[in-house]
């Protein structure tokens, strides 16, 4: 059984034990937290697909870590003007994994 979750504005194809980087959420390490817009779930031959959510289906994360990306370097300059600038970024993350897939019905 899998599911396609949107969490972040991105979308994962997830199964249960999976663990991944989603976009950073305002939940405490150890803890869980369901994600209830989901887009697919598929178990073996019956597909559920959503529109644009499937109703009654939630997937429930738990809360290994945050953290930062690497960081990445931005560079910025207009030719024969003399502009240049330099600034670098590093995006936070969450790293989860997933505990269970539900569905209703």
């Amino acid at each position: 059984m899998y599911a396609i979750i949107e969490t972040g504005g991105k979308q994962y194809k997830v199964q249960e034990g999976d663990v991944l980087s989603i976009e950073k959420v305002d939940v405490q390490e150890g803890e869980t937290f369901a994600v209830s817009q989901v887009l697919a779930v598929v178990d073996g031959e019956n597909v559920s697909l959503g529109k644009p959510f499937v109703e009654g289906a939630s997937v429930v994360l738990k809360v290994l870590e945050h953290g930062k990306d690497d960081k990445i370097i931005v560079f910025k300059y207009k030719p024969k003007k003399k502009y240049r600038r330099t600034y670098g970024h590093r995006q936070p993350y969450t790293k989860v994994s997933v505990e269970t897939i539900a569905v209703n019905g």
